[in-house]
């Protein structure tokens, strides 16, 4: 029975690390890292976002979302999932949630969305710091790792530009051991 339970367990590693990877990411190239504190200084690409608020909840916000992808748009045409997930960062004014639109699409070859509260916004490429971790999320996690960002941008004379946002890379299912966070904030060049 426990040879059984270890191959499932393996087997379960194996296909939620093989899905993570299958997913497109945003494009960018590391400037600088600090392993030891688990933190980044990224140039990421310019990209387009699909975007809605989440006045109703991250839930809400995600429904929403999920919706235009799988579908709820004028053409009926599935858009496939990209990671992370992005969101402004636990109370914050003007709450909202992206999904990174997978690289193929330009702003005008995407379908109209059935639903008013998806917008679309590209991003001009520029220059972020990151800290990874690893866990379920919480409101006082997420805030707990930008404080320690913050933290240390300020110590390396780094300046933060702007308002940082949660980045989550992994489908629910995914054991917490195994989970991808980021919170990410563009910085100065």
């Amino acid at each position: 029975m426990r040879y059984v339970v270890i191959t499932l367990l393996a087997l379960s590693v194996l296909i939620v690390s093989w899905s993570a990877r299958a997913i497109e990411e945003p494009a960018y190239s590391v400037v600088q890292s600090w392993e030891d504190e688990s933190i980044e200084i990224r140039d990421y690409e310019s990209r387009l976002l699909a975007v809605t608020d989440m006045s109703e909840g991250s839930n809400s916000g995600f429904r929403v979302l999920a919706g235009y992808i799988f579908g709820g748009n004028e053409r009926e045409q599935e858009i496939a999932m990209t990671a992370p997930v992005q969101s402004t960062m636990p109370n914050e004014n003007d709450a909202e949630m992206a999904f990174v639109v997978p690289s193929e699409f330009a702003l005008e070859d995407l379908p109209t969305p059935n639903d008013a509260r998806v917008g679309f916004r590209e991003e001009p490429a520029y220059r972020a710091a990151v800290i990874r971790f690893s866990g379920w999320m919480s409101d006082k996690k997420a805030e707990r790792h930008w404080q320690k960002l913050r933290q240390f941008l300020a110590e390396q004379g780094i300046q933060p530009l702007g308002e940082p946002t949660l980045n989550q890379y992994n489908p629910p299912w995914t054991p917490p051991f195994m989970r991808r966070n980021e919170i990410i904030v563009a910085v100065a060049q």
